[in-house]
């Protein structure tokens, strides 16, 4: 029976394995810190495949540095032993809610999230804290004294010396950021489906840097839009300069694989289709048949056309025609050309009907408050909505679903690693309700502290994360009594299960044996904490095993003996004590497709091995596993 890793990938290991592949004669073997041999690369090898592409040495390239970049890579790549414990008290639904709410530093969030979710999400939304050049919260460890960034980014010498005059600022006021969101970002990708999107708001301050390092994440071809939202509309005498009414929302697609991205047509949009003529396939548009190419850059593009109510024949003196004359015949056959209301038109104008809109309509870079509402409207609705105000500049709903429209479906997972109060959240139950989908929701919030002066804190929310996951309740059941007489609308899951990033529900000697003393042996006996519950433990084998965490949960008593059942036979999970044959022979009648118990769990030795081959038996094709 094999055991489980109980941690998150090793990011190193898997690049190995990938480059293995391509490059097999470049593997070779090196030695690890414990001395055990484990697969290397050779880059001497690698570099010799390929030679004709490396940039070797100091030699110039393109690309974005900064102090502390190499540590941000390492940070996202490294393994940590960590996972997440299920809060019922705080979730709401908590059985069969399909939506999550992660509290805890998000860099860990998105590493234990890599199983379970690897190629699964198809929208991330993000709102990233704005580089104000104060300390962060996210602090990755990676953030170095002023002296140690002083010296990385040659400010000064060893010795103290200063190069560069009046800069103490510039280096950690940008470098500390950059780490904080390129390990994040990197990881965030990897979540992505291949035709997924992620939408990220981001003001002028480090649109710059944004750019170029999710240019260096997702490459710069996949770059769909730098979108402009106007945030407010009146200006602020307080600004010194220019007072700011917009804001960036980077888009970019994870790869080529996703060629179109339409937005749903709206009311404005289709008050431009009429029917003049009375064309009995309804309302339509017309656009140009006048090509701007040129009768010499188009040759084959350019023919006479006979105008069916003059009966003339029609050339362009310069241009070429759109279409081919092929295409032509076909919409003269079709009757799609339009020469006017009285049918004096010098040139024809091709009808496009409303019906043949159904893809809906290519998005734009420009997002008006009319349509996506504004920071001001935002923060009323919240204050609205908790009582009180309890979070600055929230962005408002209406924005976050005018990009859930452009980049999901119905049915598909949005993640929101930097969730504040709660909005995309909000975004979701709202959309859902409007045309019963069953959009799910992932949040991340690290459970930072709120201002001892604040509202928020005076009104009993201590934490970020507090304020977010009220907000979600409070939004939930409005939005349930606001649509009370739609259909469907009592199926409307307005759930979310909360989990919390904790330390490893094993004790260390799980992990590390060989360091591990023979008299903390003697008292480790057990390999779990003695205060986490079977539901911790079951929280974790679902992540080691990459099984979705919002999959419905049912709990059933099998022979005096709290059983597991999630999504009915995905797993099925028991880690009481006392467990022999005849209770596997109960569990295989089901034939899940894995099963789970502890190691300490068998009631005798060779119950081990016997529940193995009753499973075997009854079961042959499910997978047994133990921690």
């Amino acid at each position: 029976m094999d055991k489980l890793d109980m941690q998150t990938p090793n990011f190193t290991d898997e690049n190995i394995e990938k480059l293995a592949g391509l490059f097999p004669n470049c593997v070779t073997e090196a030695k690890d810190a414990n001395g055990k041999l484990k697969k290397a690369i050779d880059f001497d090898l690698l570099k010799q495949e390929l030679s004709e592409n490396i940039v070797d040495g100091p030699r110039e390239r393109y690309q974005i540095n900064w102090p502390g970049k190499k540590e941000a890579l390492i940070s996202a790549n490294t393994p940590i032993n960590k996972t997440l414990r299920p809060y019922r008290e705080e979730s709401v639904d908590f059985d069969t809610t399909e939506n999550l709410y992660i509290e805890g530093d998000n860099l860990e969030a998105l590493k234990l999230l890599q199983e379970s979710y690897l190629g699964k999400i198809k929208m991330i939304y993000i709102d990233p804290p704005y580089n104000t050049g104060n300390d962060f919260v996210y602090n990755d460890n990676f953030a170095r004294s002023q002296e140690k960034e002083l010296q990385a980014s040659e400010q000064i010498s060893e010795d103290g010396g200063r190069l560069v005059a009046n800069l103490e600022t510039n280096g950690r006021f940008h470098s500390d950021w950059l780490s904080m969101m390129y390990s994040r970002i990197k990881l965030s990708r990897t979540l992505l489906k291949d035709d997924g999107l992620i939408f990220i708001s981001i003001d002028d301050g480090e649109i710059a840097n944004l750019r170029k390092i999710c240019d260096e994440v997702f490459g710069e071809e996949n770059l769909l839009a730098n979108i402009i939202w106007e945030k407010r509309f009146t200006r602020s005498n307080n600004s010194k300069t220019f007072a700011t009414l917009t804001e960036h929302i980077l888009c970019f697609r994870k790869s080529i694989i996703l060629s179109e991205v339409k937005e749903p047509r709206n009311a404005k949009a289709d008050s431009t289709y009429t029917n003049p003529d009375n064309d009995p396939r309804g309302v339509w548009t017309s656009v140009s048949y006048v090509n701007p190419a040129t009768k010499d850059q188009r040759p084959n593009l350019s023919y006479d056309i006979e105008n069916p109510i003059t009966n003339n024949l029609v050339t362009h003196p310069t241009n070429a025609w759109k279409y081919s004359k092929d295409t032509h015949i076909e919409h003269v056959a079709e009757n799609k050309l339009y020469w006017g209301k009285e049918g004096n038109n010098t040139y024809p104008r091709l009808k496009k009907f409303l019906f043949e809109m159904d893809k809906g309509m290519v998005p734009v870079n420009f997002w008006a408050r009319e349509d996506t509402g504004t920071t001001d409207e935002a923060s009323k609705s919240l204050e609205k909505l908790m009582k009180t105000k309890v979070f600055d500049f929230p962005k408002p709903t209406t924005l976050i679903q005018r990009a859930m429209r452009i980049g999901t479906e119905e049915n598909d997972i949005i993640l929101d690693f930097f969730s504040g109060s709660g909005t995309t959240a909000d975004a979701v139950i709202q959309l859902n309700a409007e045309n019963n989908s069953n959009r799910k929701f992932i949040m991340v919030q690290l459970p930072e502290e709120t201002d001892e002066k604040s509202e928020a804190n005076r009104a009993g929310y201590k934490t970020i994360a507090e304020i977010g996951k009220e907000r979600i309740r409070r939004a939930g059941k409005k939005i349930k009594e606001d649509n009370a007489d739609k259909e469907g609308i009592k199926d409307l899951d307005i759930g979310f299960r909360v989990l919390k990033i904790d330390s490893s529900n094993m004790k260390d000697v799980y992990y590390t044996p060989d360091q591990m003393s023979q008299s903390l042996l003697d008292s480790q006996e057990q390999n779990i904490k003695e205060d986490r519950t079977a539901e911790d433990l079951l929280f974790q084998v679902l992540l080691d095993w990459g099984v979705d965490l919002s999959l419905p949960i049912k709990r059933e008593e099998i022979q005096g003996k709290t059983v597991y059942f999630v999504d009915e036979d995905t797993l099925v999970a028991c880690f009481d004590e006392d467990l022999d044959a005849e209770f596997a022979k109960e569990i295989a009648k089901g034939k899940p497709l894995r099963a789970v118990f502890k190691e300490s769990g068998y009631k005798q030795d060779e119950d081990k091995i016997n529940i193995d081959q009753v499973i075997l038996q009854f079961s042959p094709d499910t997978e047994v596993r133990a921690i």
